[in-house]
C-alpha cells in the first residue's frame, strides 16, 4: 500500500499493557508497521468481534504468537483506526482517541474530527440567521412540525424497523426490502414516497443514479433479479440469490441498529468518528450507501443528520465556516449536525432543511488562471470589467458542444492534438481542463480568478459557456463578482493548471465562504471599485433571463390573463437598461428610459409587435409597399421591424436590443420569419444570408434578443411550427392565487375563490381544460389586487363571464357547473346580468360564493379574514381626540 510523504511523516502510537504498536492513516483505512506487539489476550465483551480477526491474521502470517503476546511480522493494513486499536488491545476501543502522536495529539486531534474543547459549532451570525429563516419557513408551512415529524418517524418504524425486519424471510424479506414495483417497499418508501402517509422528500434525498445502488434490484422489463456485475454493470441473479443478498443487508441494517442504540445521545466527535468505523466495518454493504444511510436516519433522527451524500454534508459544514473532519464516511460529520441543531434548538429534519435553503443548491469551486500561458499576457483587467472568467486558445473554436462525457474528452484530445500537439498527458489534461470550462462548470458554482498563488477575484458563475471569436481569450463564462479584494491562498493549489476544481484543500473553500459572507467587498487597494456589477433579475424576469442567455429568444404561453405580456415587457425594460446601464428600468432617469423604450419618434432598444394573420414577411423582414412619387402610383422596398431593429443592433454591439412579440402564435411564423427561422439560432447568429427579395447579405446580430407570448387558449403549444419550437426556450405562466395575498372584496377571499373557479373549470371544460382557466391579472388593477366591489363587478361580467361563455361553446349545463344555479339560468340559457346592477352587491356576493360555499373555510379565506380583521382593529384601537 501507497503511503504519501505526509502520511509516512505521521507515525502515530499506541501504547497500553502488554501492547504497543504503530501506525500510520492512509487512504482506506490505517496501517500497523511491522514490528507492533498485540495483547493476546481478549477481553470477553470483544470476543464476537475480535476473535475472527484475530485467528485470521494468525492464519495468514500477519500475527506471530511471542508467549504473552502477539506480534506483527509485517505492515498490515485494516479499514479504519478502531480496527487496528481493537487488533492491537484485544478489546472495542475507539482508535481516534487510542492512537497518538509522539507529542501526544490524538489521531482525533491531528485529523480535526473533533473540535476545540467549548467551541460553538456556529458563529452569532449565522445562528441568528439560521433561526430567522427557520421562522420564515415555519411562517409558510415549509417545515413539518415535530408533531408530525414524529408521526412521519413512527410510521416508518413500525413499517420498517427491526420488528418488521425480524418477522420476515425468504421472498417476503426480499420484496419488502426491494422490489421497486412495490409502492409498500421499503426503496419505494425511501426513493419516491409523497402523499399524506409519508414525505420523503422531507427526510433527505437519495434519487438519482440506477437502482443498482440498492445493490439488487427487480428488472422492471422482464420482472428478474439483478445486482451488480463487473464493470459495475448488472447482472441477472436468481431469486435465491437474491434473498441471499437481502438477509445480509437486513442482517446489516439490524447491527447498525444496535450500534446506533449503543451511542450516547450526547456523543462527541470522536465517538461519531468511532460510529463510521464501526459501520465500516460491520454494516459496509448497507452503511456506506446513501439508502442505508436515510433509513438510518428515520429510526434515529435525533443522532443523524440527512444529508445522505458525504460531499453535501461537507458542503453545508464549510457555507457554516468549519473544516470538516478528514476520512471519509457518511458518519463521521453527524457531529457537526447535532452539535449545530442543539445550537439553534432545532430538530435535525428542520435544521437540515434550514441550511437548503439558507446555503441553496450544492456547487462547485473552482479556479480559473487568468495569465496567457504562451504569450504571459494578465486577462484579468479584462475579466474583471468585463464579468466574466476566460480561457485562450480562440483556434479550437466554439467548444458549445462539448457534454461532460467521454465522448466530448476524446474528441477534445484530438482537437488539441490537431492545434497544439504536446504530449498524450498535456494534451489530455488540456482536453478535461476545458471540458470542464465550457460544460462541467455549473451557474451557481463559485470560481477564483488566480494568478499564481495570488486570488485576484471571487465571483459566482451566473451563466452559460459562449465563444467570442472576436478576441484572444475567447472561451468565456459570465460571472457575477462577489470580491475584488486580492489575497493569497491558503493552501496552494492548482497553479500549473487553467481551470481546477478546488476541494483538495478544504482550509481554501472556508476562506472564499468566509470572504463572500463578511462581505470582503468590491474594493482592491483601499479604493472602491467603479466596476458595475451584473444584475440578476429574481422570479419570472429572471427565469426569462436565464432563458435568454441560453437561446436568445423565449416564448412566455399560458391561459389568458396570467401575466404574460407584462412580464415579458418588463423583462425587455429591466434586462435593456442593466446591458446600456448597468440598473434595472425603474432606477433611470427619464432621458435613460427613453433611451429604452423610445420617445414616440425614435426607436428604443425595446420594441413591440403583435403577429395576427394578416401579419406577412413584408411587415417584419423587408417588402415593397404603395408610394406616391410625383403623383403617380409606384412600389419601393421598405425594410420591416425586424430588419431595422438588427441593423440597429449591428450599429450598436455594446447594447442589447429586445423585440417583443405579442400573440406570436396568431400569426403565420415560417411565413413572418421566412429565411430567417434558421439563423435565429444562437449558435448561427452572425452567419450572412441573401434576403430574397433585395438580395442584401443579412446577418442577425447576437444582441437582439426575442421575447414572444402565446395565449395557449387560442393554441396548444404542440402545435407550433416544430422549427420554431426548437429555436425558442418555453416558460409557462399558469394562474397564481398567490399574488392575490389575502384580499377581501365584501367577504369574498380573491386568492380562494379564483383557485376554486379554475378547479371547476379543470373538471367541466374538457379535455384541454388546463389551458383555459382564468389568469389572476383578471382580479388585480395596477399591479394590485382589486379592492372594490364595483371593479369587481366589471371584471366578472365584462372579461371572466364571456371566456366562460367561449369555454363552453354555448353549452349553458357546463356554464352552470362551473358558477352555479344563481348566476346562470340553464334552461333560459343566459346569464343573470341583472346581479351587477347597482344595488345588488349582497346578492351578486352569495351567488358567487354558493358554488365554492366550503372556500369559506380555507386557509386563504381565514387569513384573509384575519388580515381584514386587523385592519378594522387598527382603526377601533384609536384615542379620541378633544
Amino acid at each position: 500500500m501507497n503511503k504519501s510523504a505526509d502520511q509516512q511523516a505521521e507515525v502515530f502510537l499506541l501504547k497500553a499493557k502488554d501492547a504497543e504498536a504503530m501506525g500510520t492513516p492512509v487512504e482506506d483505512g490505517f496501517l500497523v508497521h511491522k514490528g507492533g506487539l498485540a495483547r493476546k489476550e481478549i477481553a470477553p465483551s470483544a470476543r464476537d468481534s475480535v476473535s475472527p480477526v484475530r485467528r485470521r491474521l494468525i492464519s495468514e502470517g500477519v500475527l506471530k504468537d511471542e508467549g504473552a503476546q502477539l506480534r506483527f511480522t509485517r505492515d498490515y493494513p485494516f479499514g479504519s483506526p478502531s480496527g487496528a486499536a481493537a487488533a492491537v488491545l484485544g478489546r472495542s476501543a475507539n482508535g481516534w482517541t487510542e492512537w497518538k502522536l509522539a507529542d501526544g495529539r490524538t489521531l482525533s486531534e491531528a485529523k480535526r474530527v473533533a473540535r476545540g474543547q467549548g467551541e460553538p459549532m456556529l458563529s452569532e451570525a449565522k445562528r441568528q440567521q439560521i433561526v430567522e429563516m427557520s421562522q420564515e419557513l415555519i411562517s409558510k408551512g415549509q417545515l413539518y412540525s415535530d408533531a408530525q415529524l414524529r408521526k412521519y418517524y413512527d410510521r416508518f418504524r413500525e413499517r420498517f424497523g427491526p420488528d418488521a425486519l425480524q418477522a420476515l424471510d425468504g421472498e417476503s424479506l426480499l420484496t419488502l426490502m426491494h422490489d421497486h414495483s412495490n409502492r409498500d417497499s421499503l426503496v419505494y418508501w425511501l426513493e419516491y414516497k409523497n402523499d399524506e402517509e409519508f414525505d420523503t422528500r422531507s427526510f433527505g434525498g437519495i434519487a438519482g443514479g440506477s437502482a443498482l445502488n440498492f445493490g439488487v434490484f427487480r428488472r422492471a422489463e422482464t420482472g428478474t433479479w439483478a445486482a451488480p456485475g463487473k464493470g459495475h454493470r448488472p447482472k441477472d441473479i436468481s431469486v435465491e440469490e437474491a434473498v441471499e443478498l437481502a438477509r445480509a443487508h437486513r442482517d446489516q441494517l439490524l447491527k447498525g441498529i444496535q450500534i446506533l442504540e449503543s451511542l450516547p445521545d450526547d456523543a462527541s466527535d470522536e465517538d461519531y468518528a468511532q460510529l463510521q468505523d464501526q459501520m465500516d466495518e460491520l454494516a459496509p454493504d448497507v452503511s456506506k450507501r446513501a439508502w442505508g444511510h436515510k433509513y438510518f436516519s428515520l429510526l434515529y433522527p435525533g443522532k443523524l443528520d440527512d444529508f445522505h451524500n458525504p460531499g453535501l454534508q461537507r458542503f453545508h459544514i464549510m457555507k457554516l465556516l468549519q473544516i470538516p473532519p478528514s476520512g471519509d464516511g457518511r458518519y463521521i460529520c453527524t457531529a457537526r449536525f447535532t452539535a449545530a441543531a442543539k445550537e439553534v434548538g432545532l430538530p435535525m429534519s428542520q435544521l437540515t432543511g434550514v441550511l437548503n435553503a439558507v446555503h441553496g443548491k450544492w456547487h462547485r469551486y473552482w479556479r480559473i488562471g487568468t495569465r496567457s500561458a504562451t504569450s504571459g499576457t494578465s486577462y484579468w483587467p479584462m475579466m474583471r470589467d468585463h464579468g466574466c472568467v476566460a480561457a485562450g486558445w480562440a483556434d479550437l473554436g466554439d467548444l458549445s458542444w462539448v457534454q461532460a462525457n467521454k465522448a466530448s474528452r476524446e474528441k477534445l484530445k484530438k482537437l488539441f492534438h490537431e492545434k497544439h500537439p504536446s504530449s498524450a498527458s498535456a494534451e489530455g489534461r488540456a482536453a478535461r481542463e476545458y471540458l470542464n470550462f465550457a460544460a462541467t462548470i455549473s451557474e451557481g458554482d463559485i470560481v477564483w480568478a488566480a494568478d499564481g498563488a495570488r486570488v485576484l477575484g471571487i465571483g459566482r458563475i451566473t451563466g452559460e459557456y459562449h465563444f467570442d471569436p472576436a478576441v484572444d481569450f475567447a472561451h468565456r463564462r459570465p460571472v457575477e463578482w462577489l470580491s475584488l479584494d486580492e489575497c493569497k491562498m491558503p493552501v496552494t493549489e492548482g497553479l500549473q493548471s487553467t481551470v481546477r476544481e478546488l476541494g483538495k484543500h478544504n482550509e481554501n473553500i472556508v476562506e472564499t465562504e468566509r470572504r463572500i459572507q463578511e462581505g470582503a467587498g468590491l474594493e482592491t487597494a483601499g479604493r472602491v471599485s467603479t466596476l458595475k456589477k451584473p444584475v440578476r433579475l429574481d422570479g419570472i424576469p429572471g427565469r426569462i433571463q436565464a432563458v435568454l442567455d441560453r437561446k436568445s429568444q423565449v416564448i412566455l404561453y399560458g391561459p389568458p390573463g396570467t401575466g404574460k405580456t407584462f412580464w415579458a415587457e418588463r423583462a425587455a425594460n429591466d434586462l435593456a437598461a442593466i446591458a446600456a446601464f448597468g440598473r434595472q428600468f425603474e432606477e433611470l432617469d427619464d432621458a435613460a428610459k427613453r433611451t429604452v423604450t423610445g420617445d414616440g419618434t425614435t426607436s428604443g432598444l425595446v420594441r413591440l409587435c403583435c403577429f395576427h394573420p394578416a401579419y406577412g414577411y413584408e411587415d417584419f423582414i423587408e417588402g415593397y409597399r404603395p408610394a406616391a412619387v410625383d403623383g403617380q402610383l409606384t412600389f419601393e422596398l421598405r425594410p420591416g421591424l425586424f430588419k431595422k431593429l438588427c441593423r440597429d443592433a449591428e450599429a450598436a454591439p455594446d447594447r442589447k436590443f429586445y423585440l417583443v412579440v405579442d400573440e406570436i402564435n396568431r400569426g403565420d411564423i415560417p411565413r413572418i420569419f421566412g429565411e430567417l427561422l434558421t439563423t435565429l439560432e444562437k449558435d448561427k447568429r452572425g452567419k450572412r444570408i441573401i434576403l430574397p427579395v433585395s438580395q442584401e447579405a443579412f446577418t442577425i446580430p447576437r444582441n437582439v434578443l426575442v421575447i414572444g407570448t402565446m395565449n395557449t387558449a387560442d393554441r396548444s403549444i404542440s402545435l407550433l411550427d416544430a422549427a420554431l419550437r426548437r429555436r425558442f426556450g418555453f416558460i409557462e405562466m399558469m394562474p397564481n392565487g398567490s399574488v392575490l395575498r389575502d384580499s377581501q372584496v365584501n367577504g369574498i377571499p380573491l386568492r380562494a375563490w379564483l383557485d376554486a373557479l379554475n378547479q371547476r373549470i379543470r373538471e367541466h371544460v374538457g379535455r384541454d381544460a388546463r389551458n383555459l382557466q382564468i389568469g389572476h391579472s383578471y382580479l388585480m388593477q395596477g399591479g394590485s389586487p382589486i379592492k372594490e366591489i364595483a371593479v369587481l363587478k366589471r371584471a366578472i361580467r365584462d372579461d371572466i363571464i364571456p371566456l366562460l361563455e367561449e369555454y363552453c361553446y354555448e353549452d349553458y349545463g357546463t356554464l352552470t357547473r362551473i358558477l352555479g344555479e344563481g348566476l346562470v339560468d340553464p334552461e333560459a340559457q343566459l346569464v343573470r346580468h341583472d346581479l351587477f346592477d347597482e344595488g345588488q352587491e349582497q346578492e351578486l356576493v352569495d351567488v358567487l360564493l354558493s358554488p365554492f360555499s366550503d372556500i369559506t373555510q380555507s386557509n386563504e379565506a381565514l387569513s384573509a379574514e384575519e388580515s381584514a380583521i386587523g385592519d378594522e382593529g387598527d382603526e377601533d384601537d384609536g384615542v379620541d381626540e378633544e
